[in-house]
């Protein structure tokens, strides 16, 4: 599921307006058996997202300041998750600026490269998206497909983690 949401867009309505980026970086977690998945220590209430079906929002808070974007991604019965770590922006780009703080004429990397900067750019919070449904519609935060693909995508350790750090299961696009 990682590789397979790479080059979709992430689309975020958000006050009336449109928020979009394509995805262009991601790792996996592999539920029970990854010792850096949340889901590793077993169902809890703060997790269960994890255990439930694919295709919904899961939002973590690390380092007391940052939220970070995940999806449930795993087989029935199982438990996973993709990290959403970065977007290439598309549009709304002038409001992300504006979510950030920063100028309307911040380089993309600076807007939405990495899962804290992404979250903060789409005023993603565990309050406000935590459990949304990325398949459906009508969702206000939903992962749609455009029919783009990347032309290459290179895999890499994970990063910012110290458990499980060295499973090559963070994947870029070349893109990015």
């Amino acid at each position: 599921m990682a590789r397979a949401l790479l080059g979709k867009l992430l689309i975020r309505d958000l006050h009336g307006e449109r928020l979009t980026g394509r995805i262009d970086e991601v790792e996996a977690y592999l539920g029970l058996i990854d010792p850096a998945s949340h889901a590793a220590r077993g169902l809890t209430p703060s997790n269960a997202i994890l255990f439930g079906p694919s295709g919904h929002v899961y939002v973590y808070f690390i380092y007391g300041m940052y939220y970070c974007l995940n999806t449930s991604a795993h087989l029935p019965g199982e438990a996973g998750g993709v990290l959403i770590r970065a977007l290439n922006p598309i549009e709304g780009i002038e409001t992300m600026a504006d979510l950030r703080g920063l100028p309307h004429d911040t380089k993309p990397k600076l807007l939405t490269g990495g899962p804290g900067r992404l979250c903060q750019a789409l005023d993603i919070t565990r309050k406000n998206s935590n459990g949304l449904d990325v398949t459906s519609s009508d969702s206000p935060l939903r992962i749609a497909d455009d029919g783009t693909r990347p032309n290459k995508i290179r895999t890499t350790p994970r990063i910012g983690i110290s458990k499980a750090a060295d499973r090559p299961l963070r994947f870029l696009t070349d893109e990015e």
